[in-house]
Parts: structure tokens; sequence; C-alpha cells
């Protein structure tokens, strides 16, 4: 990859850009959570079980409320990567999907481990979270792609059929990295999807999601970053579907008020372009955070998928504040998130200052290893 030049931030911008990421985080958690214990119910078993309205509250999954699922763990990961690549760039060595793909192997050893192991000093801090060891139903094609190396690449993807939405529902943080062109944030993007997911559909919605959502992270409009990926998209072989589902998002916004019946029109969301579909048609239709997040939860589909993705766009639209207070409180991890959230824009937005900080354990190189 070509490597971007760094950007220049004043003070103001640097708070901004700290509530988007802070938002994005904590959104597409918030909705993986909301979603999580309905994810395989239809809309008419979710009324059945919740009532008229369906989901309007955490439903407990995993012995407690605001629990999340594998995919904000990936998502975790995906973020730690992404500074190891800034902080690697200094010494020459600049290739952030081996960085992420490195990180993404870490998640891997949460999941068969007891425990973290603090010997492992090239971990860092993130892979000593004891919450993040727990067990969540990744899918399978995360797992398997991410078994034993090499690494998957554009020539040659790890499970090459797999359709599922296990790469995209990790994929927001690429859209965070706002001093990029909207060309490198696609590249890497899908560089980093085939590293499990090898159908085009699989790898080319992540891409359009991190484009799309790197534009309402720079404080543009969901249409325009639609327009944008779809320019991306066009070159690309296989893009058919993944253009066709966000072009069907947009016109069905045309149609009328929003109900979870219209959802139906996008597809069920088994496939990551149809889920991509149904979070982005959600955010776009969103009155608020909370009304967007309950749209993207009641339907047919994987309520957590489209919930973690719908969240993770109004949260880098709108910052931190516009989320629901309550729903906050409650989700698991928040230290955690709101940890590597501010890692993150400290990194963007100070870079090789921080990288000098190494006079004690507590420095950025202890958190965030070359190694």
């Amino acid at each position: 990859m070509s490597t971007p030049s760094r950007a220049v931030w004043g003070r103001t911008e640097q708070q901004d850009f700290r509530s988007r990421v802070r938002g994005c985080l904590l959104g597409g958690a918030i909705g993986d959570a909301l979603g999580v214990g309905v994810g395989a119910l239809t809309l008419a078993e979710i009324r059945s079980a919740h009532g008229a309205d369906g989901v309007v509250d955490y439903v407990p999954a995993y012995g407690r409320r605001g629990a999340v699922s594998a995919s904000t763990q990936l998502t975790l990961f995906t973020v730690d990567g992404l500074i190891r690549a800034q902080v690697r760039r200094d010494t020459g060595a600049w290739h952030p999907p081996t960085d992420v793909y490195r990180a993404h192997r870490r998640w891997a050893a949460t999941q068969r481990d007891w425990g973290p192991d603090l010997r492992r000093k090239d971990n860092g801090w993130l892979a000593q979270e004891e919450w993040l060891y727990a067990r969540r139903d990744p899918v399978i094609s995360v797992l398997t792609g991410l078994g034993d190396p090499p690494m998957g690449t554009l020539d040659t993807p790890k499970n090459p059929v797999a359709r599922d939405s296990g790469a995209l529902v990790r994929s927001a943080p690429f859209g965070l990295l706002v001093g990029w062109e909207p060309q490198l944030v696609f590249q890497l993007a899908i560089e980093c999807a085939v590293q499990t997911h090898g159908a085009p559909g699989a790898y080319l919605a992540p891409g359009a999601f991190a484009v799309i959502l790197h534009a309402v992270a720079r404080g543009e409009s969901i249409e325009t970053g639609v327009g944008r990926a779809a320019a991306l998209l066009g070159p690309r072989p296989g893009h058919e579907p993944v253009t066709d589902c966000l072009e069907l998002a947009l016109g069905t916004v045309r149609l009328g008020a929003p109900a979870p019946e219209r959802l139906a029109a996008l597809g069920e969301g088994r496939t990551a372009e149809s889920a991509l579909a149904v979070a982005v048609h959600c955010a776009l239709v969103a009155e608020d955070v909370r009304h967007g997040l309950r749209l993207a939860v009641n339907h047919d589909g994987p309520s957590a998928v489209t919930a973690t993705l719908c969240g993770a766009l109004l949260g880098a639209m709108h910052g931190e504040t516009a989320l629901p207070p309550a729903w906050l409180a409650e989700v698991e991890g928040r230290p955690t998130l709101l940890e590597i959230a501010d890692d993150f824009a400290m990194e963007m937005t100070q870079g090789p200052a921080l990288h000098s900080r190494v006079v004690s354990t507590s420095g950025w190189l202890a958190r965030y290893p070359r190694d």
C-alpha cells in the first residue's frame, strides 16, 4: 500500500474526532448488544416475545444485559492493529493489512485460551483484557480464516465462497482513518476482509462500508459516502450485488415512512451486501440514534449484525454525546472501548510524539509494541 501523509490537527478538530471515534465504537457495541439476544428470530418471533414494538431495550444474552458478540471483540482488535501499523510506520515497516491480521490472530487466541498470557509482552494491553476471552459465537469463516497461515490476500483469499458478514462487522475502524483518501480506505478494508472471506460481496461490502463511514466521520452525508463507494466498487469484478444493494437502500428511503416491513425489500441481511443495505437504510431514515437502532434490530435478518453497522454509522456521524445514556451505561466492555477509542484518536492526531514515551513499562510502545 502507498503511505498516506500525516494530517495536521487543531485542538477543536482533535476533540471532534475523538467524539466521533468514541461514538463509532460505542455505537457499534450498543447496536451489537441490542440485537445479539434476538439475532436468530424473525420479526414475528421478536414481536411475539417482546410485544408489538419489538425490541426497545437490551435483551439479556450470555447471562447479562448489554452483552456484546464476537463482532465487537473483533472490532477492538481491528483498532489495535491500525494503531500498531501507525507505530511501526516510523520504522519503515509499512503494511497495515499485516498488522491488522496479526491483531485478529491475537483475538483468535482469546477463543482458544482460558485467559491472558501475561508473559507475552508483545501482545500489548488489549489482549490482557480478561473479558475479551469470553466465547461469543464467532462465525466459522472467521475462525478458519484466522487459523493457520498464510494470510489471505486478494489473489489467494481465505474461504472463497464465504458470503456472510464476518468481515463486514469488524470493518468500521477503517472508516475512521479520516486523514486518508477514500480509495486507500477502501483498499485496506478489502485487503483485510479477504483474510477470512473470499466471495466478492463479502469482501467488497466491507470496503464500501468503510468508505461510507469515512464520509460521515469527515462530516459529510451518508449519500455522499454511498456515491463515493459506488464509484470505487464499479471497476471491481463481482461488485454488482453490493452496488445493487446500496442503490436499493437509497431508493427504499423514498418510498415512504420507515417501517420494519419495508426492510424486507432489502433482503434478510444474511449476506454481507444485504446486511450493509439494511444498516445504511436504517441510518438514513433514523430520527436519532435510538430510532435508527430499533429499526436495525426489528426485522427478519441477523439483528446484531445490522444494528452493529447502523450504530457505528450513527455514532461516527453524531458523536459520543448522541448515544442514549442508559444503553451506554450498560454496554459490556465500555471502559475498554473508551480506552482504545482515545488511544486511536491520540495516535492519529499526535503520532510520533507518542512513540518516544518509552521511559517506563506504561509507555506507548509497551501498550502497542512494534514486534
